[in-house]
C-alpha cells in the first residue's frame, strides 16, 4: 500500500521551538488555526468557522441548512429522479409505445408509466429519510380498504347529482346504449383499471410526497395551495380543455389535500379521483378534461351554454361545479371534523 513519507529531518538549532498546543478549551485560537487557507493566511481570531467553509461551497446555503438537505432541496430530487425513471421506461417501452400509439393498451401503459415515474423515487426518499409509504399517505396495508371505497362512492354519487342538475336544465340527455352484451364488461372494468392508475399516479404524485416533505418547509396549507396550482396546470395539455376546467382541476385538487388531512391517508382522494373519471369517461359518456373516451357506454349528448354544460371540457368544466366543490367540501369537513395527517 501507498504511505505518505513521514518527515525525519532532525530539529537543528537554526529552526525555532514548538509553541505550546493552544489550550484545548480554546475557541478563538481553535478557530485562527482550523480557518487557516493553503496560503498561510489566517481569519482573524474570533471569526466562525462556518464562514471559511461557506466560501469553500458557493451553493452550500442554497441547498443545505443546519438540519441537513432542505425540504425543497429533497423536493427537486424526488423531481428529478421521476423525471428520470419516466425517460428510461420510455426508452424501455418504446417499440411498444410505437406499435400501440393511439390504441387503449397505449394509454395505459402510458398512465402505469407515471405512476412508477411518482412511486419508485418515493420508495428511494423513504430508505434516505427512514420513512415509509404510509408517511407519504399511502398505507399499503389500508390498499382498497374502507376510505378508498367511500371517496369511490362519493365521486360517482358527486357526479350522479351533478349529471341530474344538468339533466333537469335540459343541458344533457342519456341516450341509447352504445355497448352491447360482453363489451359493456370488457369496456367497464378497462377505464376501472385505467382510472385506479390515474388516480394513484396522479394523487401521490402531487400529493404523496411531494405535500409531506414540502409541509415541512412551509406548513401544510400553503404546500397544499401551491401543489394544487400545479395539479391545475398540467391539464392545460389536455385537447379542449379551458380555463374554467384548469381552475376547477386545481380546486379539486384543494378539495383532496382537504381529504388527505382529515382521512389520514391518499385512499379517500384516490377512490372519488376513480370514479368520478370513470363516472364521466364511460359512464356517463361526457367529455372528460377535454377528451371524449373511445369504448364508452351511452349516446349521450350535453347542449346549450358553455358555462353551464362546461362545453368542450365536459360537467367537471360547468359553473356548477363550483357550486358542487362548496357543497363537498362543507359535507366533509363536518363529517370529517378531526386532523390525522401531519407531516412529521
Amino acid at each position: 500500500m501507498f504511505h505518505r513519507p513521514m518527515d525525519t529531518k532532525p530539529l537543528t538549532s537554526s529552526e525555532p521551538e514548538p509553541e505550546s498546543t493552544p489550550a484545548a478549551g480554546s475557541e478563538t485560537e481553535r478557530s485562527a488555526v482550523n480557518a487557516r487557507g493553503d496560503s498561510g493566511s489566517q481569519i482573524a481570531p474570533g471569526a466562525p468557522i462556518r464562514a471559511a467553509r461557506r466560501r469553500e461551497s458557493a451553493w452550500h446555503d442554497v441547498f443545505i441548512g443546519p438540519n441537513g438537505l432542505y425540504p425543497g432541496t429533497r423536493w427537486l430530487i424526488y423531481l428529478v429522479m421521476a423525471f428520470l425513471v419516466y425517460l428510461v421506461e420510455e426508452w424501455l417501452t418504446q417499440q411498444f409505445r410505437v406499435e400501440n400509439a393511439g390504441t387503449l393498451a397505449g394509454s395505459l401503459s402510458w398512465e402505469i408509466s407515471v405512476l412508477l415515474a411518482a412511486i419508485l423515487p418515493a420508495l428511494v426518499m423513504a430508505g434516505l429519510e427512514q420513512r415509509s409509504l404510509a408517511d407519504f399517505g399511502l398505507p399499503v396495508r389500508r390498499a382498497f380498504g374502507r376510505n378508498f371505497w367511500a371517496g369511490a362512492l362519493w365521486g360517482i354519487a358527486s357526479l350522479t347529482v351533478l349529471m341530474i342538475v344538468l339533466r333537469l336544465a335540459g343541458a344533457f340527455e342519456l341516450g341509447s346504449l352504445a355497448l352491447h352484451g360482453p363489451r359493456i364488461l370488457k369496456y367497464g372494468f378497462y377505464y376501472a383499471v385505467f382510472f385506479l392508475a390515474t388516480g394513484l399516479a396522479e394523487e401521490f404524485l402531487f400529493r404523496g410526497y411531494s405535500q409531506w416533505v414540502l409541509s415541512q418547509g412551509m406548513n401544510f396549507w400553503p404546500a397544499a395551495a401551491l401543489l394544487s396550482v400545479g395539479f391545475g396546470a398540467i391539464h392545460s395539455g389536455n385537447s379542449g380543455e379551458a380555463k374554467s376546467g384548469l381552475l376547477a382541476a386545481g380546486l379539486i385538487g384543494f378539495f383532496f389535500c382537504l381529504t388527505l388531512r382529515r382521512t389520514g391517508s391518499l385512499w379517500w382522494a384516490i377512490g372519488f379521483h376513480t370514479s368520478w373519471d370513470w363516472g364521466e369517461s364511460f359512464f356517463y359518456s361526457v367529455p372528460d378534461s377535454g377528451g371524449m373516451a373511445p369504448g364508452h357506454l351511452l349516446r349521450s349528448s350535453i347542449h346549450g351554454p358553455a358555462w353551464l354544460t362546461g362545453g368542450t371540457v365536459g360537467p367537471e368544466g360547468s359553473a356548477l361545479i363550483f357550486v358542487l366543490l362548496v357543497g363537498l367540501w362543507v359535507v366533509f369537513d363536518r363529517t370529517h371534523p378531526h386532523v390525522k395527517y401531519e407531516a412529521r
